[in-house]
Parts: C-alpha cells; sequence; structure tokens
C-alpha cells in the first residue's frame, strides 16, 4: 500500500466514475483500475462497487476512505513542513460552514502573520466535510452549527469523532431577502407568508442531509426549494429569483454596508447554536489559538 494509492482512493471516492477521477489524476482509466484492484487484493476487502448511477464506496470502502485521508493529510503535512525546507514557513487550516464572522476572523489572524511566510487554507465546506477534516487534522479548527432539530445527532457525531465543541453565539431565525424583495418591508415573516417564493438552502450533498444542515428548520418541507453550495450563487438565486434563506442574522452587519440584503425576523423558531471544533486532545498550534482567540471574542 502507498500514498499514491491512498490519494487514487480519495480522488475516486469524490468523482462519480473511474473515468472523471482518471482525468484528474491525469492517468488512464485501466492503470487507475487496476492500481485500485491491486490494494483491494492487498487488503482483502472491496472498495467501490459500479452503479447505474456511477459508483460508490461500499461500507469497508467508507471506513477506509477516513483513514486514507488522515493517513494522506499527515503525510502532506510532513512534506510540506520538511521535505521543502523552508522550516520558518508559517501553516495553518480551518474549515467552516458558511459563517462571515469566522472568515473575519480568519482574515484577523492571517494580517498579524502577513510579514513572514505562510501557507493558510480556509475551507467554506458542507457539514460532513468539516467534522472529517477536523477529525483527521486536516484542519485544526472547526466552525459549525446545530439546531434543536439535529443537536442530538450532532453531539453524537462529536463524540465518535472526538471533537470537543465550545459554543460561541445562540441566535434566533431570520430570512434574508434582496433588498427589492416584495417582503423586503415587513417587520416579521412565517414561513407561510413565503411559500410563494424559492428557499436558497446551502447543499450537503449527503445521504444525511437533513441531519447535517446548517440552517435552521431542516425537517420544513418547502414547497420550492433551491440547493447550491456557492454564497455568491445564493446571491444571485435570491437577487434574480425573489428567494430567500434562513440564517442567524450575524451577516447583518457585513450585508448592509453593501446594502443588497435585509434580514427579517421568522416567525417559525428552531435557534442556532454556532460554535468551534477542535479535535480532542490535540494541542493547538501558535496560529490555531490565535485563531480560538479572535473566534471567541464574538462569544455571547
Amino acid at each position: 500500500m502507498t500514498i499514491l494509492q491512498l490519494k487514487y482512493v480519495i480522488a475516486i471516492a469524490n468523482s462519480k466514475s473511474f473515468r472523471e477521477a482518471a482525468s484528474r489524476l491525469f492517468v488512464s482509466q485501466p492503470a487507475l483500475s487496476s492500481t485500485i484492484r491491486e490494494l483491494e487484493e492487498e487488503l482483502g476487502i472491496q472498495l467501490f462497487e459500479r452503479t447505474n448511477k456511477g459508483i460508490r464506496l461500499t461500507e469497508p470502502g467508507k471506513e477506509f476512505l477516513g483513514y486514507a485521508k488522515e493517513a494522506v493529510s499527515q503525510y502532506e503535512l510532513i512534506e510540506d513542513r520538511y521535505l521543502d525546507r523552508d522550516l520558518d514557513k508559517k501553516h495553518f487550516s480551518v474549515s467552516m460552514q458558511h459563517y462571515i464572522f469566522a472568515v473575519h476572523a480568519f482574515i484577523n489572524v492571517v494580517k498579524e502573520y502577513d510579514s513572514g511566510k505562510y501557507t493558510f487554507a480556509v475551507h467554506e465546506a458542507r457539514t460532513d466535510e468539516v467534522l472529517q477534516n477536523v477529525r483527521s487534522l486536516d484542519s485544526e479548527v472547526g466552525v459549525v452549527a446545530f439546531s434543536r432539530t439535529n443537536e442530538k445527532v450532532m453531539r453524537k457525531l462529536f463524540r465518535e469523532y472526538q471533537l470537543e465543541f465550545t459554543p460561541l453565539i445562540t441566535r434566533e431565525t431570520f430570512v434574508y431577502v434582496w433588498k427589492t424583495h416584495p417582503m423586503a418591508n415587513a417587520e416579521e415573516l412565517s414561513l407561510e407568508d413565503l411559500k410563494d417564493y424559492p428557499c436558497i438552502s446551502f447543499d450537503q450533498s449527503s445521504e444525511n442531509d437533513f441531519y447535517l444542515t446548517e440552517e435552521a428548520l431542516g425537517d420544513y418541507e418547502f414547497a420550492k426549494l433551491i440547493k447550491t453550495n456557492d454564497r455568491a450563487t445564493s446571491a444571485e438565486l435570491m437577487a434574480a429569483m425573489n428567494g430567500y434563506s434562513i440564517g442567524t442574522g450575524i451577516m447583518t452587519e457585513s450585508l448592509a454596508l453593501r446594502r443588497d440584503f435585509v434580514t427579517v425576523k421568522l416567525k417559525e423558531e428552531d435557534p442556532l447554536t454556532i460554535g468551534y471544533i477542535v479535535r480532542a486532545n490535540h494541542k493547538l498550534s501558535e496560529i490555531g489559538q490565535r485563531y480560538v482567540e479572535e473566534l471567541l471574542t464574538y462569544r455571547e
């Protein structure tokens, strides 16, 4: 078993087919298939199975993928820190759901180290990716949220993944709409009031969408729902289609500066608790500690 084989497994898991993965990896499809077959024979398990819709991981494959990501992540850290001989370069990575205050905290930390060499990374990702990234130490810190709807499931995952969660903010439920939306001047809205407009939601792309949603009211059956995985795309859809999104109101200050969106209190309540996660018993780096300190300035 080699690091290259592990990287191949990760690439295939993130693709719809062996052909797509081979194209991304710049190898031939037969060579990729042969490499994975050799790995499966060595391990004594089947990692992938082909379906009419493409490929998918088997249950043993899902378990192996978690270990593969962790091994590759650790190898890349060693490679980056030592093999390039750039020992004075600072390294830090954070993964987060779509919360602007967490981005601002990251910016403040980067500015402090701007005079030296660094490789920093910030990943706006799906909930499962944030959890996995911190679990594997691909990111030192993660920023996630849960509501009353999915709190039990999220806390269960924290325990299973050996993650420590520290709450920062608990906020009531708001809707975001474009400044020209017909409902933009309302003091309060209900989901019934908004039934004729599409709800714009971040796509978790997971079998457990409901349990891993980063938004409130994840169990509500919206008549019109559009899922995206990009903040800018969501904004365009909201502006062009009179769509709305459900949030916490935390972005109000940033959005108000552009005078593009307004927030309106939502009658339905499902408060979100937002906080940060770190790997249990892991000592944070100097930069990781600084980032946590920045996050704590938002603590209520």
